[in-house]
């Protein structure tokens, strides 16, 4: 289970670091849509999506904090979370599909570390 979860920690820390490099850094011309958000809210959405991909893998890789690996994996389940209810209210369905399955895996991710496979 401890290889399965370093697995599922990589994948969503790839995820969320292109995400977030994405949205930290392009242009808003090159951002396919804001998505009724701001351009400041939509960088500091991807400066804590990069955080959380850093949090994912490091502390656990450096046994510096490794606390801070379940923790990370909760708060990109709390960013999902809002996420997803900020596609619900523009009435885009497929976006809340993908949310809801890397919430599952933050989630995963979240009680493995906590629980029966901390560090």
């Amino acid at each position: 289970m401890n290889v399965f979860l370093w697995i599922v920690q990589a994948v969503l820390a790839v995820f969320f670091g292109m995400i977030g490099v994405k949205k930290s850094t392009q242009s808003e011309d090159k951002l396919d849509a804001t998505g009724g958000l701001s351009l400041p809210t939509l960088r500091f959405i991807g400066i804590v999506e990069l955080a959380g991909a850093l949090g994912l893998i490091l502390p656990a890789a450096t046994d510096i904090a490794p606390v801070l690996t379940p923790l990370a994996a909760t708060g990109l389940g709390v960013v999902m979370v809002l996420a997803a209810i900020h596609h619900a209210r523009r009435k885009e369905l497929n976006p809340i599909a993908v949310n809801a399955v890397v919430l599952i895996l933050a989630a995963l991710v979240a009680w493995g570390r906590f629980g029966p496979y901390s560090f």
